[in-house]
This record gives C-alpha cells, structure tokens and sequence, in this order.
C-alpha cells in the first residue's frame, strides 16, 4: 500500500486534504501555469514529500530558487498568516538531502557521457539527421568499432568523420556510400551541438546513471539539483541531456511494475525545450520512453506555462495534474485555457475554465489518481507550503555542500584517454614517417644510382686512357724496332735469325 503525500488543502474546505498516492506517482504529472503563480513552491513541495518518503528525485533549476530546498525554512508574520488561512497549525521545518549537478562543472558535479554510450541513433535524432545521414553516421560508428577505435568525446567523432571522408572511396565496398554531402551535414549539426556545450557532455569519466537513485542515512532520497540556468540557453543540449538520462534508465532499471512508491521521479523544468524544434522521430522517441519507463518505476513529472507546449500523445499519459493559473490575453493563450480544461475531469461545483483564469497565486486546479488508478475530479485548493526555505543558498554554502557531497572526486576530475582522435593521430603520424622514410630511402638510392653512373663514367675513361696509353707504347716501339731494323745491327739480326733457320747456308 502507498503513502497519500497531502500536497494542497481545498479552497472550500481547508480541513480537506488533496494528496498524491505514491503508489501511482509513476504515472507521471503536470505542473503547469503562468509566470509568477507558485509553480516552483509546488515543485518543491512535492520533491520535499517525495524525499521524505525514501524517493530519490531529479529536478532543473532554471533560476537558481530551487538550491534552497538545502535549507530549512523559517517563519515571518506572512508565513504565519499563510498557513492559518490552511488551517495548518505549525510547519516542520527541514532541509532535504542535496547533491548539486552542472552539466559545465561550475555550480556542481560535472555530468558527462560518451558518444559510443549516445549510440549512433540516439545521436542522429539530437543532431536532426534525415534517414541517409543517420545510415552513414551509423556505418561511422561501424568503421570505428571493425578498426578499434573508441570513441568518447567530440573530437574522436569529429576526427572518424574526417577519417571516413578521406577513406570513404576504400570503405565504399564494405561499408556502402559515404557520401561526403551526408559527411558535410553531420559535421555541421554536431559542430552546432558541440557550440552549445557539446564538447563538456561527451568525454569521461561518463556518469553511472544510478548515483541518481541513493538515500541518506535516515532513508531519505536524495535530491539531484541540476543547475540549468546556463543550460537552458542551449535547449538542444538540455534536450540532448533529458532525452539521454531517461534513455540510460530505461536500459538499465529492471522491470518491476506497479510498486509502492516510485524508485525514482523526474521534475523536467522549462519542459517546452524538450519538444520545440524537435523532428518527428525525436518526438517519437520521448513518446515511447515516456510511455513504457513507468514500468521500471520511474515518473517523469513536466513542468511549463501552458498545456499546449506538451505534444497530446504525451499530455495523454500524465495522470496528476497541477494546474495554476492561465492569463487569458490573447487568442492562443484562450485556445490554451480551453486545453488546459478540457485535460480534467469536470467538477460541477465551478467552470473550470474561468477558475483557471481567477486563481490566486499559490492556489492551483489539481486531479490526481485516486486509489484506484482513476483520475479524480478535478479541485480547486491551496498549495501546501514547503519545508525548506524561499531564500536561494548562496555560491559559498553550495560549494561546501559539493566538496562534501558522496559523489565528491568521483566525477569532478575530466579524463581523456587513448580513443579515436589519438588513434587516427598516430596512425596519420606513422603513416607520415613512413613516407618521410620511403621518401629518404628513394632519394638515397638515387644518389646511390648517381654516384655508381659517375664512377662507371670515370672507369670507362680511365680504362680509355690507359687504352690509349697502351696503343702508344706499341706504336713507338714498333716504330723503334722498324728503324733499328733498317741499320747494320737490324741487318745483322736477320741474317743471324735467317741463318739459324737455314743451318748456315
């Protein structure tokens, strides 16, 4: 049996409770309503409940506010009157265990992952790829995986796509067409993403996504604050991010049904960032996880100003609904009234399309599942005031909270290990000496070449000259030899020769 979390008293009867039954907090919810009308306190009011009950929870801080649920509330004259008018007597006031996020590393621990943990098609769906360009960015992935390259961080997958761009005519036969069009395309959206704060995302060490889900000594869950005020300038990053962790959960979390309390819930702040701009295929995609996540025990609770920035396939599985209050100045901002009441079950004590534009700040419409799964009707009550303090924590009390947080050392330190882009360097590096090499060897054994050539040359004339040399011997002695001939004593020879031959005739 769950545990009914009192999240708001009735505006009629004070002494009515509104509550949450844990045991359908996985179906997921809604807090929606203008700038200005308490969607905040509701958030932490329900993050406060949910942690006091043993639920670990996950929220975005877009302003920076919600860093006071670190510390525990106090009271004013205001505060006082506040809660007399619920008829609540007294608030136990306390703070909630607190572990600080920052996708930058600035205002907590850094979250990062790697790209072989996005995946090839989690990534073209951020990156917006049409269906060519996601096949070669997947047979990218495949190159990197057949030739052991690691990819982790940006610049692995940036050098693999300049590997397989320079290569792409040897891998053709392999791997298909890799056409330096769809090559150029991916380049470009992740050089957009990476733009955005891409580059801090994607390296190591990569988050194990179940530090998420720890409680403190005393049993309470602990509350991850994601600071997001940075981060929600750069909306495809921050959908990039949303999209991952419930991705990474989804894998990872075992299926365990309908359960007493949720083992995890998702506060998903600025929620229209998820869905504006995105392709069909991503809004797919959140459809689908959204849907089957609550069977591992996780709710997934959006938080916007109007109805209408959540897609209706989407809007149609949130079971608990908060809605504050709607101006209706314009003729969007009617068609969003009109959504937003048309979402509940109708009460027939009021019209709920004029209370939503009447209600007071704090005040907020709120249906949530009875106990037996079924939306109640809808009801118009006073939020509950939360435990912990309005006043934001300043930058000196964060950082001691971060240095002595139980995820501290764990992720704070970036490292970059051998991986795609060292690989590719090397092999490049090598490659160039073994051309410098080749290139050395070839210009020595033409010099080589040249110098025997030189030295055939000089043997050939010295080998002349002594021929010649030899000829003018020879020719001089003949010449001597005819001229002694020719006196007596060549005379005398002859007829000594002659005589020898003629026995002395």
């Amino acid at each position: 049996m769950g545990t009914p979390i009192i999240i708001a008293k009735k505006t009629s009867d004070t002494a009515q409770d509104i509550v949450l039954h844990s045991q359908f907090a996985n179906r997921h919810g809604l807090i929606a309503g203008a700038t200005g009308t308490g969607k905040t306190v509701t958030l932490k009011v329900l993050a406060e409940n949910f942690s006091r009950i043993g639920v670990p929870v996950f929220l975005a801080d877009a302003k920076g506010d919600v860093s006071s649920i670190t510390k525990a509330g106090s009271s004013n004259p205001k505060f006082e009157e506040r809660i007399k008018s619920l008829g609540i007597e007294n608030v136990p006031f306390a703070s909630s265990p607190t572990i600080f996020w920052d996708l930058f590393g600035e205002q907590g621990h850094p979250i990062r992952t790697t790209m072989s943990e996005i995946g090839p098609l989690l990534l073209a769906q951020m990156l917006n790829l049409n269906d060519t360009q996601e096949g070669v960015l997947s047979a990218v992935f495949r190159v990197a995986d057949d030739q052991g390259l690691l990819l982790i961080d940006f610049k692995d997958l940036k050098a693999m796509l300049t590997y397989v761009s320079e290569n792409a005519s040897d891998l053709k036969a392999e791997y298909g067409n890799l056409s330096p069009a769809s090559l150029g395309a991916i380049q470009r959206n992740l050089l957009a993403l990476g733009d955005q704060g891409g580059e801090r995302f994607f390296a190591e060490p990569s988050l194990d996504i179940m530090d998420f889900i720890q409680t403190d000594s005393n049993g309470q869950g602990y509350i991850n604050v994601l600071a997001a005020d940075k981060l929600m300038n750069t909306p495809k990053l921050y959908a990039t991010f949303l999209l991952w962790m419930l991705s990474e959960l989804f894998e990872k979390l075992p299926e365990v049904g309908d359960m007493d309390k949720p083992k995890l819930v998702f506060f998903f702040d600025e929620a229209h960032l998820l869905f504006d701009n995105a392709s069909p295929a991503l809004q797919d995609k959140i459809q689908q996880v959204v849907r089957l996540i609550r069977s591992k025990g996780v709710g997934i609770y959006f938080i916007t100003q109007s109805p209408l920035d959540i897609p209706e396939n989407v809007l149609g599985q949130l079971g608990n609904r908060v809605q504050h209050a709607l101006r209706a100045f314009t003729p969007k901002d009617q068609k969003a009234v009109k959504t937003a009441a048309d979402t509940f079950r109708a009460n027939p004590e009021f019209k709920v399309d004029e209370a939503i534009t009447e209600l007071a700040v704090g005040e907020a419409l709120i249906s949530c599942l009875d106990e037996q799964g079924t939306p109640q009707v809808v009801e118009r009550a006073m939020i509950m005031p939360p435990y912990s303090s309005f006043s934001p924590i300043t930058l000196e009390e964060r950082k001691a909270l971060i240095a002595q947080s139980i995820v501290a050392g764990v992720y704070d330190n970036e490292v970059d290990r051998d991986s795609a882009y060292e690989m590719l360097q090397r092999k490049v590096s090598d490659n160039t000496q073994q051309q410098v090499a080749s290139e050395a060897a070839a210009q020595q054994a033409k010099e080589q070449e040249r110098l025997e050539k030189a030295q055939q040359k000089e043997d050939e004339k010295a080998a002349a000259a002594r021929s010649k040399l030899t000829q003018d011997v020879i020719g001089t002695f003949a010449k001597s030899a005819a001229r002694s001939l020719g006196g007596s004593t060549g005379q005398k020879i002859v007829r000594g020769l002659l005589g020898s031959l003629f026995g002395g005739r």
